[in-house]
């Protein structure tokens, strides 16, 4: 009976250390660029918004995040347009269920004037489609310093409603 119980416990503790130690797993859409401005579309602006997801997935790696790569032309397939998966929570759920991710992020760079931009974030949950997260977050000018630190204001933001173990690094002098 003794050693029937040991295999009980050690299957109990293997089950629930395993669920604990589960990283959550996110997939990062890329940012899609909303430029306002009088000259939209400059390549600066271009490269900007493509960084900006590259900057996230390592803020979030960071802090113990799985992330699950999105094929660009799986992305394209579930994309009907500009700002339709941004729009639409269900088809992005159904595309991170597509590729084994917990939840995914759909972002847009949001850019009203040359002087600010705003970093926006749909976080969804896979499993119901539900939108957990509608993040915006103001980044002033397009310098690759303050860009990188509206990411991670944003990281802070996704972190607080997930796991809640992500450490900004500090600011540098």
């Amino acid at each position: 009976m003794n050693k029937k119980m040991c295999q009980i416990l050690a299957v109990f503790v293997l089950c629930f250390s395993g669920s604990v130690f589960a990283q959550t797993k996110i997939a990062i859409l890329d940012f899609e660029l909303k430029d306002l401005t009088l000259a939209p579309g400059i390549p600066a602006e271009i490269e900007r918004t493509a960084a900006v997801k590259r900057m996230l997935e390592n803020e979030l790696k960071s802090a113990g995040y799985q992330i699950i790569p999105v094929p660009l032309v799986t992305q394209q397939q579930a994309n009907s347009g500009f700002g339709y998966l941004f729009d639409h929570d269900d088809v992005a759920a159904d595309l991170a269920k597509k590729v084994g991710a917990d939840y995914i992020l759909v972002g847009r760079l949001h850019k009203p004037s040359f002087l600010f931009a705003y970093l926006m974030g749909h976080l969804v949950k896979a499993d119901n489609a539900a939108l957990i997260g509608n993040f915006i977050v103001e980044s002033k000018g397009g310098d690759k310093k303050l860009t990188l630190k509206g990411v991670e204001t944003l990281t802070v933001k996704i972190d607080q409603i997930l796991d809640k173990t992500y450490i900004p690094p500090e600011p540098k002098k």
